[in-house]
C-alpha cells in the first residue's frame, strides 16, 4: 500500500511535464500572434483610411466630385459652355491644418472671406441698399434639423451679434421663421425642403448671398446629402432652380464640407478635356 502512492504521484509530475513540453501549446501561441499581427495591420489600414478621408480635397476634386453628382441626379450632360463656366475658383478649398471637424468651421469661413470677415459675417446691423434683411451671406444646407444645429455650433463664436437663421421644419413653424428673416442676417442653417419653400414665399433672400456650405457628413445609416433619396432630390431641385445660374455666373461659391471622394475629380478631369477637345 505504501509503495503504491509515491509511483502515482511521480506519474503525475511526469503527466505535467509533459504538458508543459506540449509543442502544439507552442503552435497555439504562434496562431495568436499572428492573428494580433493582422489585427494591428488592419487597424492602420483603418486609421489611414481615416486620415484620407478626412484630408480636405482640392478646389479640382471638388469640382469633379460636383459636377458628376449633378450630372448623374438629374440625368444631364452640361455643355461645353456651361463646363467652361464652373471654375476651380467656384469652389472654397478648405485649410488642411484646420481639418473638417464641425468646431472647425467657423475658422474655414474666416479664411475664406478673408480680410472682410468681421464685417461680412458678424456685423449685426441692416444697411440701407446694401445689407437687406433676410438675406444671409453663408448658407449652410444639410440633411436633418439636428445636423443644421451641429453646424451651427462650429459658427458659434461668429453669430454673437447676429444670430444664425434655422431654416428647418422640426419643431419651428414658417411664420416665426418669416419673422426672424425681417432682421440682418449673416449665416442661415437648414434643410432643402425648408430653405426652398423660405425662397419661393420670398422671406428669404439671395442678395448678399455668396457661399454654400454642403455638408458631406454622413449620417449614422451612411446617407449624406448627396445619397439620402428625397433630401437629394430636394436638394438638386433647390440648386438648380436658385444657384446654378449663379454660380455660372460667378457670384456664387461653394463648399463642401466633409469627405469628398477624390477619384471623382480625376475620373471627370479627363471628361472635362474629351468635351473640350471636341467643342
Amino acid at each position: 500500500m505504501g509503495s503504491g502512492k509515491p509511483e502515482r504521484h511521480s506519474k503525475t509530475k511526469e503527466k505535467k511535464g509533459l504538458s508543459l513540453r506540449n509543442p502544439s501549446k507552442k503552435i497555439n501561441f504562434k496562431k495568436k500572434t499572428g492573428i494580433n499581427k493582422k489585427t494591428d495591420q488592419s487597424k492602420n489600414e483603418e486609421n489611414q483610411n481615416k486620415s484620407e478621408a478626412s484630408t480636405p480635397a482640392s478646389a479640382s476634386q471638388q469640382l469633379g466630385f460636383f459636377i458628376n453628382e449633378f450630372q448623374s441626379a438629374n440625368g444631364v450632360q452640361l455643355s461645353s459652355i456651361e463646363l467652361e463656366s464652373i471654375k476651380e475658383t467656384c469652389f472654397v478649398e478648405l485649410s488642411q491644418e484646420s481639418g473638417q471637424d464641425v468646431m472647425a468651421l467657423g475658422s474655414h469661413m474666416k479664411a475664406a472671406f478673408g480680410p472682410s470677415w468681421k464685417q461680412v459675417l458678424c456685423e449685426g446691423k441692416l444697411v440701407e441698399g446694401i445689407i437687406d434683411p433676410g438675406s444671409p451671406a453663408v448658407l449652410i444646407i444639410s440633411t436633418s434639423a439636428l445636423r443644421s444645429l451641429e453646424l451651427l455650433r462650429g459658427v458659434r463664436s461668429l453669430t454673437k451679434e447676429c444670430h444664425a437663421a434655422k431654416l428647418f421644419s422640426k419643431h419651428m413653424k414658417v411664420e416665426e421663421q418669416v419673422a426672424m428673416l425681417k432682421n440682418r442676417v449673416n449665416f442661415a442653417s437648414g434643410t432643402p425642403s425648408r430653405v426652398k419653400k423660405l425662397i419661393d414665399i420670398e422671406a428669404l433672400g439671395l442678395s448678399r448671398l455668396t457661399m454654400i456650405v454642403l455638408d458631406m457628413h454622413a449620417d449614422v445609416k451612411g446617407y449624406s446629402l448627396f445619397t439620402l433619396p428625397q433630401v437629394r432630390d430636394e436638394f438638386w431641385d433647390l440648386y438648380k432652380d436658385f444657384f446654378h445660374q449663379r454660380l455660372l455666373q460667378g457670384h456664387l461659391r461653394i463648399c463642401l464640407f466633409g469627405p469628398t471622394p477624390s477619384a471623382n475629380g480625376k475620373e471627370f478631369k479627363g471628361k472635362k478635356e474629351e468635351s473640350l477637345m471636341n467643342k
